[in-house]
């Protein structure tokens, strides 16, 4: 059987090499990513890095036929849509990264077997099991600590509460004290707050601030009269 003569032991070392690089290399990457709390995190990486290495490693052992290297060129064009599919945007929240990278492994061991490298897809199912098991409880050590906002790429927002007879007031007030702090404005907007209330949401432009320096500009802003409440959040998106 070819399946069974395709079962080499120097080739199968050299898969073996091939995926542990990936796996270590991807999450080297996922860990910066990880900490600094992208939605594409530690495992989607690893993942992501598993599939390419295990499509290029199928590639190159079945350079010989033109048509199953076809193939296999469509199957990684074709999971790309599968995976855009998977992936969903709720209330600016991205959902299904992980689902999509996994996908994208599960195609490559199909692939694998497909072209009669039984070993290989085996070998490659451990890897990617290992990325979505193995790696869960490091991702979710991570997901447990608090967002850090000057080592996390963010994008504070100050809020900022008043009276609608207010507006004028606040809106100076807030403006005079970011320009003392030294905040541009990446974006300002005014919404509706209840019936006699508006809310300011103020963008700024910077990505590190020290969150003790935003307490500071709330604080001050706090003590004037024409605002009745006014806090700040960090907003992480990619």
């Amino acid at each position: 059987m070819k399946a069974i003569a395709n079962i080499q032991t120097l080739d199968l070392l050299d898969t073996l090499v091939s995926l542990t690089s990936a796996f270590i290399l991807g999450a080297l990457v996922g860990l910066e990513r990880q900490y600094r709390q992208r939605t594409a995190g530690l495992r989607t990486n690893v993942l992501v890095a598993l599939g390419a290495a295990i499509f290029v490693d199928m590639a190159m052992r079945i350079a010989g036929s033109d048509g199953a290297a076809r193939v296999a060129s469509y199957v990684v064009s074709g999971v790309g849509f599968l995976g855009a599919g998977v992936i969903m945007r709720e209330e600016g929240n991205v959902r299904g990264l992980n689902t999509a990278a996994t996908l994208w492994g599960s195609a490559a061991i199909g692939a694998c077997a497909g072209a009669d490298l039984i070993a290989e897809a085996v070998l490659a199912t451990i890897f990617v099991l290992a990325a979505n098991t193995l790696l869960r409880p490091v991702v979710n050590t991570f997901n447990r600590q608090p967002v850090d906002v000057l080592s996390s790429e963010v994008t504070s927002i100050i809020h900022v509460i008043t009276g609608t007879v207010h507006r004028s007031a606040a809106l100076t007030a807030l403006e005079a004290e970011l320009e003392e702090a030294n905040y541009p404005l990446a974006d300002l907007e005014v919404v509706p707050f209840g019936d006699e209330e508006i809310e300011i949401k103020a963008t700024l432009m910077a990505t590190s601030i020290h969150g003790s320096d935003l307490d500071r500009v709330t604080e001050k802003l706090g003590r004037n009269p024409a605002i009745a409440q006014v806090f700040w959040a960090p907003s992480i998106s990619d």
